[in-house]
């Protein structure tokens, strides 16, 4: 664990926890939670929550509790319940406790009757559509419900009878009464509960027609949990009055205290739920861990390390206002995880096949190479060189287009990497006229050793075409081709997608690849960070995923757009 008096991530909640501790507040505790609802797949904005809550409890030597706040059983379900714990757990968190808020359904009801009891808080008959009427605007002061003098025992006889069943869906609300007049709406006698009768809940079932909201819910559920700071993005800086409201009002265990920070906004991507669905719904993804998606599942297929998201999420840090972060800032952090974690391996992208001429036919000699340039601890592997072999078609022009080109030429020499010189002799062309092979001679004298009398400068990557494994490649890239997709007036976002956000080839890789487990992560020298898809790839169908490119390929395109 981290000094927290020594951790570079400094930040206004931070600050605030240190005074606290500093003048004795609750206890000298610290303790936190992440509150997702089941009820879609988690995204990089809540990997940022997710580090924060969970880093502050891990600096502090405190507590993290992971909450699930299922109070709207027709969205929710149990995969989506298990696709965060894994999302956590891969981010490299653990809860100190896992709850439900529906473990608290009782005790909440109990906490409605008390207000009722108290007379802050009433049954309501007004529909939906009449209550935002008499709710009033940001101008205007609301109304009092027709609804809102109720006695106690009607309302404790009416609370009881929904909480029995008795009305239908929509009939009836419970709501606090606090002040129709309040400049701030969230406190113009909010729901505390609705009907919900033939909702099947995944954790209760049907034991509950009524369900609380979520203002409600999660104050409560902090309290009895003992949350001492609550920490929430900013469009619910304006629920902090309410919350307190219910501490104050309520005979709690704990009163936490709401901070508020700025929520991710990511370029070249959307972070809201219905967009993502969206794009799911439309057939513009292939699903919710696509590696285009900024799901933590997609990015976990993708073959983002969690390192990696916990150094941008440090990076970014937290602030009191929201912003638009630049997607380099996540693509540097990735690749710095990765250019330090990831053995090298050779593949050849886009396959042009070169016949060695004197080369023994059945000879096969295994070329050493290091499994990573910058550490000596991953090793070295063997990689089989044999008389034909392939290169990449980008690696050969007839006619060097200027002095500066450094690769493979009729009549010129380059370097295979690893193993020998050769040259390339002559060409074969189909009937079309297409260049479909080389016929090169090599140099035996070059394997570790440079050639006498001669430079050769250009050093290619390169992979048996025997023994080579097939493999298909995707070249995933930015989802949206510009930063804030759907900015430009009278424009659908959907017209920003990039088409080119993935394009798929057939491959050539060494042969160790196939061998790979699923997930695994390498840098395809020359060619970008790469890793082993946990979906599709199978034993004798290799599947490999770009992960990200070796440098920045959007940063000029930027350039020239403007």
């Amino acid at each position: 664990m981290n000094n927290p008096e020594t951790s570079p991530t400094s930040n206004f909640i931070r600050q605030i926890i240190d005074e606290d501790l500093r003048d004795g507040r609750n206890g000298g505790r610290v303790a936190t939670r992440f509150p997702p609802e089941p009820n879609g797949y988690l995204h990089l904005g809540h990997a940022k929550s997710i580090c924060l809550n969970f880093g502050i409890a891990q600096d502090y030597h405190g507590t993290c509790n992971l909450r699930f706040d299922d109070t709207n059983p027709e969205k929710e379900n149990v995969e989506y319940i298990e696709s965060i714990q894994q999302d956590v757990q891969w981010l490299g968190y653990r809860w100190s406790e896992l709850f439900f808020a529906s473990d608290y359904f009782d005790r909440l009801y109990g906490f409605a009757e008390d207000l009722i009891r108290a007379g802050k808080a009433y049954v309501c008959d007004l529909d939906a559509e009449q209550m935002r009427e008499y709710r009033g605007t940001l101008t205007e002061a609301g109304r009092d419900s027709p609804y809102r003098e109720r006695s106690v025992d009607e309302n404790l006889d009416l609370f009881r009878r929904m909480r029995a069943g008795e009305f239908e869906d929509g009939a009836r609300v419970l709501r606090a009464r606090i002040d129709m007049a309040s400049p701030n709406i969230n406190l113009r006698d909010p729901t505390l509960y609705r009907i919900r009768r033939g909702a099947v809940h995944h954790q209760t079932g049907e034991a509950w027609p009524i369900y609380p909201m979520y203002d409600y819910t999660h104050t409560l559920s902090d309290a009895l949990e003992g949350i001492t700071h609550s920490l929430c993005t900013l469009e619910f800086e304006d629920h902090r009055p309410l919350y307190n409201w219910f501490l104050d009002n309520l005979d709690v265990p704990a009163h936490p205290r709401q901070y508020e920070f700025g929520r991710l906004n990511l370029e070249y991507t959307v972070l809201s739920k219905r967009k993502l669905t969206e794009l799911v719904a439309e057939g513009h993804v292939h699903g919710w861990d696509d590696p285009r998606m900024p799901t933590i599942a997609g990015i976990r297929r993708r073959g983002y390390p969690p390192e990696a998201i916990r150094d941008f999420c440090d990076r970014i840090g937290v602030t009191k206002s929201d912003g638009m972060v630049e997607m380099a800032l996540l693509e540097n952090s990735v690749r710095e995880a990765l250019d330090a974690s990831a053995p090298r391996a050779m593949a050849v992208l886009n396959p042009l096949r070169v016949v060695i001429e004197d080369y023994p036919e059945d000879r096969v000699e295994s070329m050493v190479a290091s499994n990573h340039p910058k550490d000596d601890s991953m090793g070295t592997r063997g990689i089989p060189f044999t008389r034909e072999v392939y290169i990449d078609r980008a690696d050969f022009m007839e006619v060097a287009p200027n002095a500066k080109y450094k690769r493979l030429t009729l009549g010129g020499e380059v370097r295979l990497r690893n193993a020998y010189v050769i040259r390339c002799d002559r060409v074969v062309r189909d009937d079309a006229g297409a260049i479909v092979e080389l016929r090169c001679s090599h140099d035996p004298a070059t394997l570790g050793a440079n050639p006498e009398g001669r430079k050769v400068k250009g050093v290619i990557h390169w992979v048996s075409a025997r023994l080579g494994v097939p493999a298909e490649v995707r070249l995933y890239d930015r989802l949206f081709q510009v930063p804030n997709p759907g900015a430009a007036k009278d424009r659908d976002w959907r017209e920003d997608l990039n088409p080119e956000s993935l394009v798929t080839l057939q491959a050539v890789v060494e042969p160790m690849l196939a061998e790979a487990p699923a997930g695994s992560r390498f840098q395809f020298e020359r060619e970008g960070y790469f890793c082993i898809d946990t979906r599709d790839s199978a034993p004798g169908h290799l599947v490999c995923n770009r992960t990200i490119t070796l440098r920045d390929t959007w940063a000029k395109l930027s350039a020239q757009s403007w």
